[in-house]
């Protein structure tokens, strides 16, 4: 027998910080704003945002963190951070107003592990909703910083919200 929500949709939105831009996103953000959220009970966990990570978690030990919601009229702009094993990422997903289901959902940052490589990615937004992602890789244990293993990446959320690469 399904199980009716618990929370509603301006529940589950109410957990998320409202952001001023300009923002960063970095590395520590996660743990600033752990420090005054309240965590995601499991069920909104699992009625807002694995839809959203559809087919994108595979084990129980998944975690979320709420973080920021950005104004936005046409559109609701969610960012939470998501923690895998050797990963964590943090996600924009835009959501329409009325139906809340998902428009586009994009990874701006966050840090992986894969073969040894160490890939770290901080992002900032400013007030047009466009979003510079600078990326750097090296081998993990190695701390000198090498410009070469550095990309940068911009994209804009559209007014439809969409999120386009530019």
């Amino acid at each position: 027998m399904p199980r009716t929500a618990v929370y509603t949709q301006s529940d589950f939105l109410a957990r998320f910080i409202e952001a001023d831009l300009p923002l960063t996103i970095g590395q520590d953000t996660v743990g600033a704003i752990s420090k005054v959220t309240k965590p995601l009970p499991p069920e909104m966990v699992s009625d807002y945002l694995l839809p959203i990570e559809e087919g994108q978690v595979n084990d129980e030990y998944t975690e979320f963190v709420a973080c920021y919601r950005l104004a936005a009229e046409a559109y609701e702009a969610i960012i939470y951070w998501r923690a895998d094993l050797l990963q964590y990422h943090y996600v924009l997903a835009t959501l329409d107003t009325k139906s809340g289901k998902l428009i586009d959902r994009r990874v701006i940052a966050g840090t992986t592990y894969l073969d040894g490589e160490l890939t770290q990615s901080s992002a900032a937004i400013n007030e047009e909703m466009t979003i510079y992602v600078v990326s750097g890789q090296g081998a993990a244990g190695d701390y000198d910083y090498e410009a070469s293993g550095s990309t940068a990446t911009r994209f804009q959320v559209a007014e439809g919200g969409k999120i386009m690469e530019m």
